[in-house]
């Protein structure tokens, strides 16, 4: 048997065949996920997960090596009153929401979007887009909605500027210009917000069903039909949530975040609050709601007020809560999509939580006065229990932030490793719930998300609460007020 000579030459080709083999494998993982390593935004995005994975690998090694400081924590702990005080407390908050997501996803098992009515049955709509400082942008959301697959002669399309200070009023006139009389725009005197914007829209509009759709977002050609299609079907049916997906989110990093964010908020939560005919909040990026309904509540609703003061956000909010309490039933369609613009800054990121939370404590405050009593036939179970598991996040807030802040203090490495350990196993569900309807690729953000929220927004909901008195839209240039 003849042996075969090995060269120099022979061993370069085969390290040439290696190093090549390896290169197109790692090509093709490039273009699996989508990785372009010679864009820059890429580059950072990359070193985000990394990083990520490193933390979250870092703290699962910290919780091993300190878990048996963690169990003799515990052992302590139940040898005084304070102690064992808390370590019941925290097991029956914790089991409580353990038995509330279970719950929550039997709901969004039995949830099935309902299909487009015919364009007979269709009724007629009124859409109302303000703007307010939203350049070609609000161009751009009005040509989408023109292109909609929605019988023309049942489509009102309303716009208006409210006081806007750069050229958006310019674009709103190109957009008149080429729709003409399916179009038409009003120009506010002056800033006096969204809230103000719509309620021109809502006096004026004659459509059966009012559609809300902020200027900064795109609808699909279907949206729209299937976003009123409930409202045919379901007769007890007040107000629809349209299904929200981010529009940037092609570079910048925390629009990827968010986009995944949004499609648990959306997808899983409000599919389940649907299966309940109880979605506690229509997004003001795409709504409908029953203009009889609308009107019923209208002069409430723009006269609203928290501690003696006008309200001037979560109008969106304000009037789902509105229309619950008239006891209609309010759904998601997950079939209706919008693509709407959220902020790429960590500053833009946190006021608009800011705003978001102050919302929700105004809102959980005016529900609790209602939700308890019979304002709907049939049952109120579904709602109530949503309701108490928002109010619990509220009132443990502060509880929660002192015993964090006290692990810190104390076991800094056993928190680290915990927190990590947590969002492993907690962001998970979100990373496999994304990745079964849209790309792995992106789903893992969701890691980086949670990172992001539990070292960086941590304090949002806490602030929210001290400072809900406070006004002002805080991501449109509007200056925050402090009522006296």
């Amino acid at each position: 048997m003849k042996s075969k000579k090995i060269t120099p030459i022979t061993v370069e080709l085969a390290t040439d065949k290696k190093t090549g083999l390896l290169s197109n494998k790692f090509q093709s993982i490039q273009n699996r996920f989508n990785i372009d390593l010679h864009e820059r935004s890429t580059r950072h995005n990359l070193s985000v997960i990394v990083s990520s994975f490193i933390l979250m690998s870092i703290g699962v090694y910290f919780f091993s090596v300190f878990r048996s400081d963690f169990n003799i924590l515990n052992t302590v702990q139940l040898t005084s009153f304070w102690g064992t005080a808390f370590v019941i407390s925290t097991a029956t908050l914790f089991i409580y929401k353990a038995l509330v997501f279970l719950f929550m996803f039997y709901k969004f098992l039995k949830y099935k979007p309902v299909a487009s009515v015919t364009d007979k049955e269709l009724p007629s709509i009124t859409v109302i887009v303000p703007a307010y400082n939203e350049g070609k942008q609000v161009w751009d959301t009005l040509m989408s909605l023109a292109e909609s697959d929605y019988p023309h002669h049942k489509i009102e399309l309303l716009s208006i500027d409210d006081g806007s200070v750069d050229d958006t009023w310019e674009w709103m006139q190109k957009a008149k210009q080429q729709l003409g009389e399916r179009l038409v725009i009003l120009q506010q005197p002056e800033n006096k917000g969204k809230r103000h914007a719509l309620y021109r829209g809502f006096n004026l509009g004659l459509g059966d069903i009012f559609v809300t759709v902020d200027s900064d977002s795109i609808v699909n050609k279907d949206t729209l039909r299937h976003l009123v299609s409930p409202f045919v079907t379901n007769e007890d049916c007040g107000a629809v949530a349209g299904n929200i997906r981010v529009l940037n989110n092609k570079k910048a990093m925390l629009p990827k975040m968010l986009d995944v964010s949004f499609v648990l908020s959306f997808e899983f939560v409000r599919s389940a609050e649907s299966s309940l005919n109880s979605v506690l909040c229509t997004p003001g990026a795409l709504a409908a709601y029953r203009s009889t309904a609308v009107h019923k509540c209208l002069p409430e609703w723009i006269n609203q007020t928290f501690m003696g003061k006008p309200s001037d956000i979560g109008e969106d909010r304000a009037m789902t809560n509105m229309i619950l309490k008239q006891g209609k039933h309010v759904l998601f369609q997950k079939n209706a999509v919008a693509y709407t613009n959220v902020p790429e800054e960590f500053t833009g990121l946190y006021k608009m939580f800011i705003r978001w939370g102050r919302s929700n404590v105004r809102e959980n405050l005016a529900m609790a006065k209602y939700v308890f009593t019979n304002f709907r036939e049939g049952k109120t179970s579904g709602i109530r229990l949503l309701f108490v598991s928002q109010f619990l996040e509220m009132l443990m807030c502060y509880p929660f932030l002192l015993i964090m802040l006290f692990f810190i203090a104390t076991h800094p490495l056993l928190f680290f490793g915990s927190t990590f350990m947590s969002i492993l196993i907690l962001s998970s569900f979100s990373v496999i719930f994304y990745s079964n309807s849209y790309k792995i690729s992106e789903s893992i953000w969701a890691y980086s998300y949670s990172i992001l929220y539990t070292f960086g927004l941590f304090w949002i909901t806490p602030y929210a609460i001290a400072t809900a008195s406070r006004r002002g839209w805080l991501t449109r240039g509007l200056p925050e007020q402090k009522l006296a």
